[in-house]
């Protein structure tokens, strides 16, 4: 067995520009590579893939590749700043690892490409970080918005304008399956996902913010979480890090719950080591 070590690996996404789509967000460029830059602090060795790079082969290629590169002990995370959406399930059609999809529908993300190649699946995702050797383990922060049947709608925020990070399956969808998404309730019910640790911007029947802060476009959960991070103590937990984040949203302009589901001994683990 190789010897155990400490080193994390970052792969950080963010996508403002979504051509052909109509929808387009301002700050996910900027989380990117915020996240990049206080990992970078960590000692981490970081790829960022950013608007037109992040298409979806680059985003299942750069995963596997950051998988490979962990050896048993290390840390991988992943950062996502985006849309989310969803696709339904037509007739157990995208059976789940565990069966048929309860809500109906697979939740997604958004590459640059969507609207030709289609969103990387919830299950897709799941099977990719099976790929990792054991004992890597994996942090996923994903500041998008991933329940569906929902438009992307605008609110008043820090004195501009906030966005949702959803983006409607009617966007990227065969015409053929429209009728059957429109069927589709707006509420998904997640669940937690192998042994990595998610952190997600809202609740799933919340959406996640995209808005401006200090003058500069960012994600209220991106913000609020790097806002955060280098004020905890050196054995700061999962779960120290949410309490903390809590204090900063959900807030009047941004009524966002971000979210933690994880084994209960990684969240119990020091933040990002």
């Amino acid at each position: 067995m190789r010897p155990l070590t400490s080193s994390i690996h970052a792969l950080c996404i963010g996508i403002n520009q979504y051509p052909g789509t109509g929808y387009d967000l301002r700050g996910c460029v900027n989380d990117a590579e915020d996240w990049a830059t206080r990992l970078d602090k960590r000692g981490a060795t970081v790829v960022t893939l950013l608007d037109e790079a992040a298409t979806g082969a680059a985003i299942r290629a750069a995963i596997v590749e950051r998988l490979a590169a962990a050896d048993p002990g290390d840390l991988v995370v992943i950062t996502w700043s985006g849309f989310g959406t969803w696709v339904p399930d037509i007739d157990g059609e995208h059976v789940d690892v565990a069966g048929i999809e309860p809500d109906q529908r697979h939740e997604a993300l958004c590459p640059y490409d969507v609207r030709t190649a289609g969103p990387l699946l919830d299950d897709e995702l799941f099977l990719l970080l099976t790929g990792r050797d054991e004992g890597v383990r994996v942090v996923l922060v994903l500041d998008a918005c991933h329940c569906g049947g929902l438009y992307r709608h605008m609110l008043p925020g820090a004195g501009s304008v906030s966005r949702v990070r959803f983006l409607p399956p009617e966007v990227f969808l065969p015409v053929a399956l429209l009728p059957a998404a429109a069927r589709i309730p707006g509420r998904y019910r997640g669940r937690p996902r192998d042994a990595a640790v998610l952190l997600t911007g809202c609740r799933d029947i919340e959406f996640s913010f995209d808005g401006t802060f200090e003058g500069r476009p960012n994600g209220a959960f991106t913000y609020a979480a790097l806002a955060v991070l280098h004020l905890l103590p050196e054995d700061a937990t999962y779960r120290d890090w949410m309490l903390r984040i809590g204090q900063i949203l959900p807030s009047q302009d941004h009524p966002q719950t971000p979210g933690l589901q994880g084994p209960p001994q990684q969240l119990r683990r020091a933040v990002l080591t």
